[in-house]
């Protein structure tokens, strides 16, 4: 039981269960929904580097996307508790920068930030990319920046590299 032991959720499990855990579940952010986030409990069963998963251990109040005994995914936040995140959101969130919340300091996203942009930005051009932009902080109404991260730099041509690495050489010291 590795998670146990992980850092992330070091000090968050129930004192008297040690495989349970409060998850922050929800349907959305709030671009998407009216519905609230809210604290569920969830016996965790497994892991995947950050990536937890568990299942739901109790009958959400607020949120009508998850069900009791229903299995969902959650990674560890700045906030107080994991946040329940959906497979989109785990595929998107490495091309994207989220800023901290300006009131609160959370730094996920509820949404994936393609349904965000859609959500939006309703009338942007289907092969429009979007570089930056804003969004309302799940755990507060706060505000985030959200900025895509800049491409990778494709592998420069061997020539090409030698030249480059010969034009960064200062000009007084002896090429041999």
């Amino acid at each position: 039981m590795e998670w146990r032991t992980h850092p992330a959720l070091s000090g968050k499990f129930h004192p008297d269960y040690p495989d349970d855990i409060q998850v922050i579940i929800h349907d959305g952010g709030p671009r998407i929904t009216t519905l609230n986030p809210e604290a569920a409990w969830v016996t965790v069963t497994g892991v995947d580097g950050d990536v937890f998963s568990g299942r739901l251990i109790i009958t959400p109040t607020q949120v009508s996307s998850v069900r009791l005994n229903q299995s969902i995914r959650f990674i560890a936040t700045s906030n107080n508790h994991p946040l329940m995140v959906s497979d989109k959101y785990l595929e998107e969130r490495p091309s994207w920068l989220i800023g901290a919340c300006h009131t609160c300091g959370f730094d996920e996203l509820l949404d994936a930030p393609s349904d965000l942009i859609k959500a939006v930005f309703p009338n942007i051009p289907a092969d429009a990319e979007m570089e930056t932009f804003t969004a309302f902080c799940g755990a507060c109404g706060g505000a985030q920046i959200v900025e895509a991260r800049p491409a990778p730099k494709a592998a420069a041509p061997l020539a090409d590299a030698a030249q480059s690495a010969a034009s960064e050489r200062p000009w007084w010291k002896r090429w041999g």
